[in-house]
């Protein structure tokens, strides 16, 4: 069927994604977000033309579009399958006016399918008469026999089956709850020490078999269990030593006041210090104290969407191995020294995680052009974002918080800075080979949400979904229902803050 076919593609996508950053002239100086997605939207267009071109061979049958193969893979599961009775949408072209309108109705009739809608208009297209579009109900093998009754005929410009019932899935899946994450691991791009030489530790074989282990106990993590504790080597928190005392003397004068603040906090609760790496458990209860955000390990860097799909319920995928000691000051890929000192602090700032769940709900059941729009803002914003600050400029992105040497670069006057805007943002070729050559600077994190969500409202995904935090589920808004279940929820929260306002006017 087409679903085991795209499953097993999936499974190959995983060992191409192996071989690419060989392949593709990795190692970087860091694998992106956004090259992922780039290569996963590539990937998936090839996989779905293969998967197509299969299916069609296998029916003997070149004109078949894709909802018409879904419908005859759903058709041949079992007799019951093929006589059930199916609800669907015809969009027929006429050629000839509306003259063989009545020819199609009679093999409707033929093969005994009940119309329950019909309406026809002017077509636009050349040589075209009209469009006409019939919603009907008909078993599913009749409705593959109309469609390629109806094609034989000089009559039609084209015939298009536009499938209801969730027969075909226009939105990729997604998950509505953070248990569902245990499903967002499994296609893992990672640059492997292992196997790409340029890795600071290709030849270290005692780094390698560390990296292997860690990585494993990532891999078997599932929801709800506690995180793994990790007990760091002398040398693994020598390099946290080195590259904390470089942070700590960079903090007061280029990162962002939210940044510092917490980065204090983070220090005075003893999460912080110098001489050993912080437990990712320790971290996670920290975070979800102050903005609800939780920690998950991850062996490595996720698929693009899978890493979004987890900020949508608040969860941030995190490593747990170090960098190689000879290299303490860059890492080529995000090891947990980055996530520690570049994201976790920004984590624990309420409009920081509101502006990261955000673009994380953003990214679930967006298509794959989105996500790479998606991917390169948070390159450009979480991970290399600057904000203004009483006339100057900061950083508030990760890799320039726990890299120095592109710190020092992106505040100077070398590289170009423009105001974020997301829609420009988001089409921004970037760079991973050298250091940016445009970095984008908001006004603050509120500005940023702002414009952030005006832009999301222009994106083709046909529904809206928000977060309820009760019952930490994420709900899709496509029905009437829902959304006056939402209202009024929303009424009761303006009746407790315009309450509290008054309260708080009272001069008793």
């Amino acid at each position: 069927m087409m679903a085991v076919a795209a499953a097993q593609k999936n499974r190959e996508l995983f060992a191409i994604k192996k071989s690419y950053s060989i392949e593709n002239g990795y190692p970087s100086r860091r694998r992106s977000l956004v090259d992922d997605a780039r290569f996963e939207t590539l990937v998936v267009k090839q996989t779905k033309q293969s998967v197509l071109e299969e299916a069609r061979s296998k029916a003997n049958d070149a004109g078949l579009t894709e909802d018409e193969i879904v419908l005859a893979n759903a058709a041949t599961e079992s007799p019951e399958a093929e006589n059930a009775l199916q609800s669907a949408a015809l969009v027929v072209r006429l050629k000839d006016g509306m003259s063989s309108l009545g020819r199609i109705l009679k093999a409707i009739e033929n093969y005994h399918g009940s119309i329950s809608h019909l309406e026809s208009r002017q077509s636009r297209e050349e040589g075209v008469q009209h469009d006409v579009l019939i919603k009907l109900d008909m078993t599913r093998a009749n409705l593959l026999q109309l469609i390629r009754s109806l094609r034989q005929s000089s009559s039609f410009a084209s015939i298009n089956l536009l499938a209801e019932n969730s027969i075909s899935v226009k939105a990729p899946w997604f998950p509505k709850h953070a248990s569902e994450l245990d499903n967002c691991n499994h296609l893992m791009t990672k640059y492997e020490p292992e196997l790409d030489m340029n890795h600071p530790g290709f030849a270290d074989k005692v780094y390698r078999q560390r990296r292997k282990e860690i990585a494993e106990i990532a891999f078997a993590y599932k929801f709800n269990d506690p995180i793994p504790f990790i007990p760091y080597t002398d040398v693994e928190n020598k390099t946290w030593r080195s590259v904390f005392r470089t942070v700590l003397d960079l903090n007061p004068k280029h990162a962002c006041a939210e940044y510092r603040a917490v980065f204090k906090k983070l220090q005075d609760e003893k999460i912080f210090v110098e001489d050993r790496i912080p437990q990712l458990e320790d971290m996670s209860a920290f975070l979800k104290k102050n903005t609800g955000f939780t920690l998950r390990p991850a062996a490595g860097l996720l698929t693009a969407r899978d890493f979004l799909a987890s900020l949508a319920f608040r969860v941030f995928q995190s490593t747990q191995y170090v960098r190689h000691v000879n290299s303490p000051y860059h890492t080529p890929e995000p090891d947990c020294i980055h996530e520690l000192l570049g994201h976790m602090p920004l984590l624990a700032d309420p409009n920081f995680a509101q502006f990261s769940q955000e673009i994380g709900l953003a990214s679930l059941g967006a298509s794959d052009e989105e996500i790479e729009k998606l991917s390169t803002v948070y390159w450009f914003t979480v991970e290399f974002g600057l904000c203004k600050e009483q006339g100057q400029i900061k950083a508030y992105g990760a890799g320039l918080l726990s890299s120095y040497g592109e710190l020092l670069h992106a505040i100077s006057e070398k590289p170009e800075h423009r105001a974020f805007e997301p829609a420009s943002t988001a089409v921004q070729p970037y760079q991973d080979q050298e250091y940016q050559p445009i970095y984008y600077v908001a006004e603050s994190f509120e500005d940023a949400k702002e414009k952030f969500r005006r832009w999301v409202s222009t994106m083709s995904r046909p529904f809206e979904v928000r977060f309820n935090p009760h019952t930490e589920r994420v709900e899709v808004l496509d029905s009437v229902d829902k959304l006056d279940t939402l209202v009024t929820q929303l009424n009761t929260e303006l009746m407790h803050l315009t309450n509290a306002i008054e309260k708080l006017r009272s001069p008793f």
